[in-house]
Parts: C-alpha cells; sequence; structure tokens
C-alpha cells in the first residue's frame, strides 16, 4: 500500500477563508494597498478585492490587515457584512478601554444605543452616523486611523447603508479606511447603486495569479521533492492560489502516489469551486466556454463562427467572463483559461448537460 502521511500535520490547507501555514505572498500588490493608505495625505481610503473563488481575496485581506495591526495609530477591526456594520463599528470602538478613554474624554455619550459608554453631565447621541462622526473626529486629533475589513460582500441593506455612511465620513475628512472583499458580480452589483456610484471610482484590485518560481520553492522545500517535480507541479496550478493548497495538501498526503494526487487533485477543484462556478453562469456563458474548450487553440474568430455570433454579440459576454477571472485575452484575437483544469470540466459538465 502506498506510504499515506497523516491529515493533522499537513502544512496546507483545504479550508476557504483561513490563512494557510504555507502563504505565497502577493508582496507588489499588497505593498500597492499599503502604500496607498499610508501616504500623506492617503492616495485612496477604500480598496476592493476582487476575483474568482478561491483566489486568495481573504488571505490578501488578512496579511494586509495583520500589517496595520503592527502599526501603533491603526486600529483594524473585522466586521460582519451580514450584520449592522454601522451599530457593530461603533460597540467595537467604544470596546477597547485606550478608545473610550479618548471618547469619554471627549464627551461622547453612546448610552442610547446599549454600547454602555455613558458620559455624566452629556446628552446621549440618539444618531447612529452622528455617533460614529464624532467618534472618528475625536480619534483623529489623536492622530488615530481605523481600518475597516469586510469578507465577501453582497449587496445587502445593510452594506448599502454601511457604504453611504462611509461616504459622508470621507467627505468629512474623517479617518476611516476600508478594505473588502467580493466576487466580481457582487462588487458589480453594490457599486451600481444609484447613490453608492463613488465605489466606480474606488480602486478595485483583480487578484494576480500567484508567482510560479515561489510556488515551485515552496513545494520543492516543503515535500522535499527535486525541484523539476516541484516546477511541474506549481505549472500545474496556473497560479490559482486555492489550487496551489489543494495540489500540495495531496501532495503531502500521498507522497508516493502521484496518480491519487492528481484524481482527488481534480476532484477537489471541480466538486468545490467549478461546480458553484458553473450554476451561476448565464447559458450563454457556458456555451461560449464550451466553445473555447472545444476550440483548443482560443482563436476568437472559430470560437464565434461556432456560436454563430457577430462580433458585437460576442464582446459583452467575453470581457465579463475576463472580469469573473475565468478567462483571459492576449489581445490578438486570442483568449485561454485562467483556471487549472478548467476547460476539462467545462467539456464534462456540457457532455452531462446534452
Amino acid at each position: 500500500m502506498a506510504e499515506q502521511r497523516s491529515v493533522k500535520n499537513n502544512p496546507y490547507s483545504l479550508i476557504f477563508g483561513r490563512e494557510p501555514r504555507e502563504v505565497i505572498p502577493r508582496l507588489m500588490q499588497a505593498d500597492e494597498m499599503i502604500q496607498g493608505f499610508t501616504g500623506d495625505p492617503p492616495s485612496q481610503q477604500i480598496c476592493m478585492l476582487t476575483g474568482v473563488r478561491g483566489c486568495g481575496k481573504t488571505v490578501q485581506m488578512t496579511l494586509i490587515c495583520k500589517h496595520f495591526m503592527t502599526q501603533e495609530d491603526w486600529v483594524v477591526l473585522e466586521l460582519n457584512p451580514e450584520g449592522d456594520i454601522l451599530q457593530s463599528l461603533a460597540s467595537r470602538l467604544a470596546s477597547q478601554n485606550t478608545l473610550a478613554k479618548i471618547f469619554q474624554g471627549a464627551k461622547i455619550n453612546l448610552s442610547f444605543f446599549g454600547i454602555g459608554l455613558e458620559v455624566k453631565d452629556s446628552v446621549p447621541v440618539t444618531d447612529i452616523e452622528m455617533a460614529l462622526s464624532q467618534m472618528l473626529a475625536s480619534l483623529k486629533k489623536r492622530g488615530k486611523k481605523v481600518l475597516i475589513a469586510l469578507d465577501e460582500v453582497t449587496n445587502t441593506p445593510q452594506m448599502r447603508q454601511f457604504a453611504a455612511a462611509f461616504q459622508i465620513f470621507l467627505r468629512q475628512d474623517l479617518p476611516l479606511f476600508l478594505i473588502m472583499t467580493g466576487l466580481y458580480e457582487n462588487i458589480y452589483e453594490l457599486q451600481n447603486e444609484k447613490s453608492l456610484t463613488f465605489l466606480y471610482r474606488a480602486p478595485k484590485v483583480q487578484l494576480q495569479p500567484l508567482n510560479i518560481g515561489t510556488m515551485m520553492e515552496n513545494y520543492q522545500k516543503v515535500l522535499q521533492i527535486d525541484q523539476d517535480k516541484a516546477l511541474r507541479m506549481a505549472q500545474m496550478t496556473r497560479g490559482y492560489s486555492f489550487a496551489f493548497q489543494v495540489l500540495g495538501y495531496f501532495s503531502w498526503l500521498y507522497p508516493k502516489d502521484d496518480e491519487r494526487v492528481f484524481t482527488a487533485y481534480k476532484q477537489h477543484l471541480q466538486e468545490y469551486v467549478y461546480e458553484k462556478m458553473w450554476m451561476e453562469l448565464s447559458e450563454k456563458d457556458r456555451k461560449i466556454l464550451w466553445a473555447m474548450a472545444k476550440e483548443k487553440e482560443g482563436k476568437v474568430s472559430a470560437i464565434k463562427e461556432m456560436l454563430n455570433l457577430k462580433n458585437n454579440e460576442f464582446t459583452p459576454y467575453r470581457e465579463r467572463l475576463i472580469r469573473k477571472g475565468i478567462i483571459e485575452s492576449n489581445g490578438r484575437g486570442y483568449v485561454r483559461f485562467v483556471l487549472p483544469l478548467f476547460e476539462e470540466f467545462v467539456m464534462e459538465r456540457t457532455f452531462l448537460e446534452e
């Protein structure tokens, strides 16, 4: 029987959203976001990380938050985007002893909201936006800045209320910063709200593939394999963050059984990511992906001919699939799949649906 290691000590992770032990950092993109927030004055106060499921949005956000947690004048709060974000923000700020003393010194009475910060001889503030405005203004006088992290945002009433209030805080020149992650379609729907058009101007970072060379070095070191095999493995992932974890996980688990590793790798990508993506695509999106998989070379003219589409009919779907992070264009009349083994999945899936 082939050697199998214990799951317990596996350095790679199959769990979405949790920072794995082995991480390939996107240093350039992280540095750009950090520099944007820390400029004097800051060049931006909001950043949206977008991309397909499993591309590393949450991990990237976590790494950036960890950087700011080490900075003395920064307060970093990760909030639940499904809850009352404004109420939660005020409560979390007031719960920190150092900050609570600042608010009390500024005579900001938050007892109306049940937060417990009561100030004698001061009328309770009864509007949550007014309360936060006063709290942030008092922090600004002390040279402090607040970074909010929201993971996997959607177009909910709570999120719309928060975004509208955030816009007001920006106009008031308050030290509030926001980093949030979300799928392309969810970010697009949120910023398409008439009252939230300022989000169109906010930087949207489409996470780039992980560095192949850095992944190769990681596999070689952690899995104790030769450079050639490590390079082949890194190339198999196409730089997709979740694929890096999945391939590493099963390679560590079954070090002597490459066939079992590949089978588990392919099945895990399909069942935990690709099936969900497929269900969220329109029928026309699926047909275009099928034509791409069938054409193989990715020649746009051949794909349009196969589907009997004119250029103005094809272009919107191509652009949407590019923004979703599923395909990319080289600008010379060709498109290709971004995700590993996705073309095989498309062919298998469309065969089952025929």
